[in-house]
């Protein structure tokens, strides 16, 4: 994904949902409407979700150093995790929370075309938001499904706003149906109802950012097309005949750690053997541009070695380190 589309959905989304959550909170002080208070909060929760995000997307641009020799690149996963926390406990969870008592104790609404003009016009920011996220993922997932595209996602933005769009246009449906049911049949329990489905959604959405992002935080290796691209730079049949083994790490979005053993001839000389390490550095650069660090160490091939993989020492069993 682009850094500039991140950017661009996230400024969309953030000022979207001030305006929203501004004609929320007055909607709610003038019909006292549950749903206009929970769906006020998501809006606030929202954006504050959208201030991490640029914030992490800074902090992650700042240059290596000594403590951090692959950059800060991962503050943007951390990031996107708070993103979660928050849209759990101060959006779903507070959601959850209002509409159970407004079932409890409900009451009929004041002003009711507050919070259904509100709505309409939330409506309609939030579909002008999330159609600027939308065109933007449309260009970063490719031939990818929309669920593989959320599944493989390795910069966070872009996925989380999308998410919270489609959860606020859901939940901002589900208030107009509880809003409009109260004012069709005079019961506030239909209010309660709203807020508390928007709860649950905001909770599940949490719930699967929450996973992806934890994924991203603990390491995941690049995607298989990725890998593939990098095998095939590898090997040139000449001076790299075979990639007995390779692991690949994302230290940040757009930052790709790539360590393999590669096969050499066994008449190589330690000059031809440097040289091909360079040249093959050269080629995964331009393969893969993302690649940044690169570790690369020569054996000879064997089927063997091939077959143990990276840390045949640590397989119970398995056959002991290979000779280098």
């Amino acid at each position: 994904m682009s850094t500039e589309g991140g950017t661009k959905a996230l400024v969309a989304a953030l000022s979207a949902n001030l305006a929203i959550a501004a004609s929320k909170f007055v909607a709610f002080a003038f019909s006292g409407s549950s749903s206009m208070l929970a769906e006020g909060v998501h809006s606030v929760a929202d954006s504050g979700n959208q201030v991490l995000l640029l914030v992490g997307g800074k902090r992650a641009a700042r240059d290596a150093d000594a403590q951090h020799p692959f950059g800060y690149g991962r503050e943007r996963y951390v990031y996107a995790f708070l993103v979660a926390v928050v849209l759990f406990s101060v959006g779903g969870l507070f959601a959850c929370f209002e509409g159970y008592e407004k079932i409890h104790d409900p009451h009929e609404l004041d002003n009711w075309y507050w919070p259904v003009g509100v709505l309409v016009f939330a409506i309609l920011m939030e579909g002008w938001s999330f159609l600027t996220a939308y065109r933007e993922a449309v260009k970063d997932k490719g031939t990818h499904d929309w669920t593989s595209y959320i599944r493989r996602a390795k910069a966070p933005e872009l996925p989380v706003v999308l998410l919270e769009d489609t959860g606020a246009l859901i939940g901002l449906v589900l208030a107009l149906l509880g809003v409009g049911m109260t004012v069709i049949t005079g019961n506030g329990i239909w209010d309660g109802i709203g807020t508390l489905a928007i709860g649950i959604l905001l909770v599940v959405i949490a719930v699967v950012l929450a996973v992806e992002t934890k994924s991203l935080l603990v390491g995941e290796s690049a995607n298989q097309d990725v890998v593939a691209q990098i095998r095939d730079a590898l090997v040139d049949h000449d001076s790299v005949t075979d990639v007995i083994h390779m692991r690949t790490l994302h230290v940040g979005p757009e930052e790709l750690l790539v360590a393999a053993k590669i096969g050499v001839h066994a008449e190589d000389t330690a000059a031809r053997i440097a040289e091909a390490i360079d040249l093959a550095e050269a080629r995964i650069r331009r393969a893969v541009p993302i690649a940044r660090a690169i570790y690369l160490e020569p054996d000879i091939y064997s089927a063997e070695k091939a077959a143990a993989g990276p840390d045949p020492e640590a397989t119970p069993g398995g056959p002991g380190p290979s000779a280098h």
